[in-house]
């Protein structure tokens, strides 16, 4: 053992065991004079509440129930006023007396859906399933549990987030079926964030709360609540430039809450990992109107790779001020930093025949190597903003106004590598990234709960304007070439360290160099209505509608001197849903017929009048998604399960005319199809199981010379599965302490699939992971071990990139 690993384990274990005795002390001696109050808020027949305001009257004491509409308040002993309330609703006050050390738990509390007043119930048995959501405000647009919606989608839960040791929304993303990781983040502007594919479609993580959320490097997990995965062509209440045809990634953001309270965390691990973190929250005035909260995180990570290195930081505020009872505004910013080296990526500069391999690990490229210099560094910056308006404007009615403001930016040299023909050598490249990307977005929501004599209504009525502009230039060496080197892969390597930034500088500086930019300026307006209509207690129909208006802005090109043409286009997105509940707020049958779109814009296209190639202006690419399934949530909510299969066509896809050259036509076609299953349960006490499994069929039936009858290059794995199970101990002395296991497989993924330039793949593979951890009430500690096994695989977007071998992670945390 060298003498890093002995110090790196005196470290450990000197901190483990330092901040363990002044951690354990100290608030034993607080405990001795506390007491827990414990209780449940929910919707009348409509599952539990959350974000509502629970506090003590008079004191600094308070909470916000979570997801499952459970509360806990740790306050000295003494005769309080329990205080229940939230925007739009009388607030509820009931007495309780609390001695050292005694629990409490108190009968539940309802809101009644008529008038959304808090209503004292009956004392009823609270059910665990930690891990399970069952309600989202962003699907529909409007509050609706699961087993009413008729479109898919998958929670990814703060408290699975925790156990986990995830520190980003990237990697979060593992516990959702049929989603997988094409491409890592590269921090370069405008596109630097990850590429996953959803249902075979790729997709980036670009909604946040609903809203535009654009960042180019990975979602760091600092203030993240929940992550939503949400499924299937959604253009419908999302527009078409910020999701896939595979569906939408959607952060939800932690909010503040009327108590002080606040949490410190560090980490530390293999590679050089380094993260401390803190997430604080406190009222700022006695009324506590007035809230704020702050999530922060700086982290320092090295690489499993010879060379390599990740240093970033997010500042995540948030504030919200209730005007009265029928007004709440709130605002929040996400302010992050990042500099980097770009994880090799490996592309194919020949055809899979002259390479001589067609699976990657047959490669003769050294996984553990980055072939870089550790000074080829990409820096990206991200200044996101974002206020809302919520008010109440009767019992049926509320408006919410929402404005989103994005601008990232970045710069720096950007490398990256060809495969070449006899898999002994690889090309060396680099190009320059330089610019910034921005969007603005405001969103206009009415959201109505009523009824047209018996029948209830649950409607959203919204107007949307988004605003996209990027100025992006990319600089090339040698004309155009990127190349830096060629060098051999199957020997020594000489001058490794040769691909350095003074090298890289002089190269720009001495050699020809190209320009060329990403330039548009783009506006959508839109209109959008869905009403979710009770036709019965158990039939529920839904229909929505979107009115789409893209425009965009001729941009002139600083090289050629030409500027682009501008157009607009009008498309109408429609949606439809059905559900059945055979057995009430327990098995739904649903069905939906869901719409995604594009705007391809203009063309070359073959002119028969003029015999030659013209420029067209291609109408909108068309996206239907047929679905059916099953919902379930059964025994008392211990099990939560959806089972579905869904077929997706695409239409009016733009693709090369083989009978023209350089010319295209609109008559594309591509398939996809699929099943997915999950399972979310709580077999007995401190036991909860994420499962999930995907299935997916995709074909391109009409498009190039080269993929006719084949799967997509970026359809990712045809089958892939997640898993994790999780005991904690609820009882005894070492109540808190827990294991985690679990992990993700991936299919063959063909990164490459043409008749061209042949077939080549990733292979399958199985990763596995785990972890203890020990949660009180005041502090937490945890060690994970991911990539158990030490697994080589790859993940690819047309390319190879290897990926993090078995890492270890130890975490502490003090909570105030």
């Amino acid at each position: 053992m060298d003498q890093s690993q002995l110090s790196f384990q005196k470290i450990f274990l000197l901190s483990f065991f330092s901040i363990l005795l002044l951690i354990n002390t100290i608030p034993a001696l607080a405990q001795q004079t506390k007491g827990t109050i414990k209780g449940h808020v929910g919707i009348q027949g409509d599952g539990p509440a959350e974000n509502v305001s629970v506090s003590l009257k008079g004191t600094k004491y308070g909470t916000i129930t979570n997801e499952n509409g459970d509360f806990t308040l740790r306050v000295p002993q003494g005769t309080y006023i329990i205080v229940i309330s939230q925007v739009g609703s009388k607030s509820q006050e009931t007495p309780v007396e609390l001695a050292a050390g005694q629990t409490i738990v108190l009968p539940n509390f309802t809101v009644n859906n008529a008038t959304n007043n808090l209503q004292e119930v009956s004392v009823s048995s609270n059910k665990v399933n930690k891990f399970k959501r069952t309600k989202s405000q962003d699907v529909a647009k409007m509050p609706l549990n699961n087993l009413e919606n008729p479109q898919v989608y998958t929670t990814v839960s703060k408290e699975l987030i925790l156990e986990q040791a995830v520190f980003s929304a990237d990697d979060a993303i593992k516990n959702s079926p049929g989603i997988t990781k094409l491409w890592t983040p590269t921090n370069r502007t405008g596109d630097g964030g990850s590429y996953f594919t959803l249902r075979g479609f790729p997709v980036q993580a670009k909604l946040r709360n609903g809203l535009s959320g654009n960042i180019s490097n990975a979602a760091d997990a600092a203030n993240l609540e929940k992550l939503e995965v949400i499924k299937g062509p959604s253009g419908t209440l999302y527009g078409s430039s910020l999701v896939s045809y595979g569906g939408l990634l959607n952060r939800v953001t932690k909010k503040p809450f009327d108590a002080e309270a606040g949490e410190i965390s560090y980490s530390f691990g293999s590679y050089s990992f380094n993260r401390a973190s803190i997430d604080y929250n406190t009222p700022i005035d006695q009324e506590k109107k007035a809230l704020l909260r702050i999530n922060s995180a700086y982290t320092n990570a090295g690489s499993f790779q010879d060379v390599g290195m990740n240093k970033s930081f997010v500042f995540d505020p948030s504030f919200s001020y209730k005007v009265n009872d029928r007004l709440n505004l709130s605002f929040e910013a996400e302010i992050s930093h990042t500099r980097s080296t770009t994880p090799p990526i490996f592309y194919f500069g020949s055809t899979i025949a002259d390479l001589g391999v067609t699976r990657a690990n047959q490669l003769n490229i050294d996984y553990k190597r980055a072939y870089q210099s550790n000074d080829l560094v990409q820096t990206s910056d991200n200044a996101n903003f974002f206020a809302q308006a919520d008010y109440k404007i009767s019992d049926q009615w509320h408006s919410q106004t929402s404005i989103s403001t994005t601008h990232s930016s970045g710069d720096g040299p950007e490398p990256y590598f060809y495969l070449l023909a006899g898999n002994n050598s690889i090309s060396r490249n680099v190009w320059d990234v330089t610019g910034n990307t921005n969007t603005l977005q405001i969103q206009q929501n009415f959201t109505g709960d009523f009824k047209l004599g018996k029948l209830r209504n649950r409607i959203v009525a919204g107007l949307d304007f988004l605003n996209e502009k990027s100025n992006i230039k990319y600089t090339d060496p040698n004309n155009g070439s990127d190349a830096f080197d060629v060098i051999n892969i199957t020997g020594p390597i000489p001058a490794y360290n040769h691909f350095n930034k003074a090298k890289v500088d002089s190269l720009f500086q001495n050699v020809p160099v190209t320009s060329s930019y990403s330039r548009y300026n783009n506006y959508t307006y839109s209109a959008y209505a869905s009403d979710v209509l009770n036709i019965t207690d158990n039939l529920l129909v839904m229909a929505s509608l979107r009115v789409d208006h893209f425009v965009t802005k001729p941009i002139n090109d600083p090289v050629s001197g030409t500027s682009t043409q501008g157009y607009n286009q009008t498309t109408l997105s429609p949606k439809f849903g059905l559900v059945y509940q055979v057995v009430k707020d327990k098995v739904s049958l649903f069905g939906n017929y869901m719409n995604g779109f594009s705007n391809p814009g203009y063309y070359l296209a073959y002119d028969a009048a003029s015999n030659s190639n013209a420029s067209k202006l291609f109408k909108s690419e068309q996206a239907n998604q047929w679905e059916g399934g099953v919902k379930i949530d059964i025994f008392d909510g211990k099990l939560s399960s959806t089972i579905s299969y869904y077929d997706i066509s695409v239409k009016n896809k733009v693709r090369a005319d083989a009978a023209h050259a350089n010319a295209y036509v609109q008559d594309g076609t591509q398939k996809s199809k699929g099943i997915e299953a999950e399972v979310i349960a709580n077999p007995f006490k401190g036991f909860n199981i994420i499962a999930g499994y995907a299935h997916n069929n995709s074909l391109m039936e009409k498009s190039g010379d080269y993929d006719n009858g084949r799967r997509p290059q970026t359809a990712g794995p045809a089958n892939s599965a997640n898993l994790w199970l999780s005991y904690t101990l609820t009882a005894g002395q070492v109540k808190g302490l827990g294991i985690g296991f679990g992990g993700n497989y991936s299919g063959d993924n063909q990164v490459i699939n043409n008749s061209y330039n042949g077939v080549f793949t990733l292979p399958s593979f199985t990763v596995l992971n785990t972890g203890v951890f020990y949660n009180k009430e005041k502090y937490r500690f945890a060690l994970n071990v991911n990539n158990l096994t030490n697994k080589e695989y790859w993940i690819g977007y047309t390319t190879v990139s290897p990926q993090m071998l078995r890492q270890i992670i130890g975490s502490v945390a003090f909570k105030f």
